[in-house]
């Protein structure tokens, strides 16, 4: 028997095929690192934000507790004016009712 020459287009089909499997075989492996990569840097953004929702949580703590603190004291300051402006008006009718003034009203 003798041998038949190789098929031309045979011979490039099958280069083809073996530069597939290499190409196919450098995208998985580069697919790899991306995804790895991906990973590690989702892994820190995650630890950021939960770093910075922190910070966050602190200085809205700090302005609520001032903010806490200033109601506390208009309230304290309010209701303390308003005692001695009642206190001092029921001076001023207990005056008025002895001196038998009438006070004029507008």
């Amino acid at each position: 028997m003798s041998e038949e020459p190789e098929n031309p287009v045979l011979a490039l089909l099958r280069d083809m095929r073996g530069d597939i499997a290499e190409l196919r075989s450098e995208m998985r492996a580069e697919f790899s690192n991306v995804r790895s990569g991906f990973r590690s840097e989702m892994r820190s953004l995650r630890a950021d934000v939960a770093s910075d929702m922190i910070a966050l949580e602190k200085r809205l703590d700090v302005q609520i507790a001032g903010l806490r603190r200033a109601v506390m004291e208009y309230h304290s300051s309010a209701i303390g004016h308003g005692v001695l402006i009642a206190e001092f008006e029921e001076r001023l009718r207990r005056v008025e009712q002895r001196l038998d003034i009438t006070p004029e009203r507008h």
